[in-house]
């Protein structure tokens, strides 16, 4: 078959170790599907693999979502035509102008949906979706802190809260990303971590959060904690400030309001069955033709500069989606 290209990680570290590396492209095997690539979605969690914060076994091909249009069907599989566009948010080999995914895990795109948005919001848009609606099931008159809020994540999780009637706090690291934060979050906040829990109290009256959503991590975790009101959920899904270091229990009882509950949860567990990443993938594309969510694309990348990709984000240069285009 024809000659294509990907991008790997043959040495654990900074975005340098990003290499370009052309291969035969594979016929699918059984169960599998062969696509073509239109657009891959960058994460953090790509940094994370690259690092090795993450474990994975050298060679990597980097990536944890991408979607294409299907050329090749493994023996077995059904309910699936050639020429159809589909999804994969599986961890590794997004990164590649061709992909082979298993079938069971494939994620039908509707027609209607570009597919930069699609790749821009598929991991993104089902964290957002577990998180508001499964890890902590939020609910109209709750108050929810989001950090990072005008980033992938944080920028359809505020609207996706805000639209089950929840008071968001949305929280940035500057004035041009608070400003850049989709309405309708309910205020907007640019101060130091430090300064957090004041401003927080202060918006709420004294009352607090019910639920603080954390993909910062170490710098961001003390600040989350304090901004809890009693039997409060942090719910620490990212670390982009690095790992939260070990946190001693006696610190739930006694940080914010006390007796706080702690969870670190990962897509994978959510959307385990085919039932659930059916469903989840149902309301995600639901509050896209809905108006409910409307992706911001901030920036797009050519593949094979994944490496000033990996640069823009890890410096927090980044607003909304990031795409690659193979």
């Amino acid at each position: 078959m024809t000659s294509a290209y990907r991008m790997i990680v043959a040495e654990h570290g900074g975005p340098e170790k990003v290499s370009r590396e052309t291969f035969k492209v594979p016929s699918p095997g059984p169960g599998q599907i062969l696509i073509e690539t239109e657009a891959v979605g960058l994460n953090f969690i790509d940094t994370y693999y690259r690092a090795g914060l993450y474990a994975d076994a050298l060679p990597i091909v980097l990536g944890s979502e991408s979607v294409g249009t299907i050329v090749a069907l493994g023996e077995g599989v059904e309910g699936f035509a050639i020429g159809e566009r589909v999804g994969y948010t599986g961890a590794g080999g997004a990164y590649a102008t061709h992909r082979l995914i298993p079938a069971a895990g494939a994620i039908r795109v509707p027609a209607t949906i570009d597919p930069k948005i699609a790749a821009a919001v598929l991991l993104k848009g089902l964290t957002a979706c577990y998180l508001a609606e499964d890890t902590f099931p939020a609910k109209a008159g709750d108050v929810a802190l989001v950090h990072a809020a005008a980033g992938g994540v944080g920028s359809l999780l505020v609207p996706w809260l805000a639209d089950k009637g929840v008071t968001v706090i949305a929280h940035c690291g500057s004035k041009a990303k608070a400003d850049s934060v989709p309405v309708p979050a309910s205020h907007s906040l640019h101060c130091s971590f430090a300064e957090l829990p004041d401003k927080v109290r202060e918006l709420t009256d004294g009352a607090m959060c019910q639920v603080v959503y954390d993909g910062v991590g170490a710098a961001s975790w003390e600040a989350s904690l304090a901004c809890l009101r009693s039997r409060g959920l942090i719910a620490s899904f990212g670390n982009a400030s690095g790992p939260v270091p070990p946190v001693p229990m006696l610190d739930l009882m006694k940080a914010g309001g006390g007796s706080l509950f702690a969870t670190r949860p990962t897509l994978a567990h959510y959307i385990a069955t085919p039932e659930a990443r059916d469903a989840s993938a149902a309301k995600l594309f639901d509050r896209i033709a809905t108006g409910v969510l409307k992706v911001k694309i901030g920036q797009t990348f050519a593949l094979d500069q994944a490496a000033e990709a990996h640069r823009a984000l890890e410096s927090r240069a980044t607003t909304g989606s990031t795409v690659l285009i193979p």
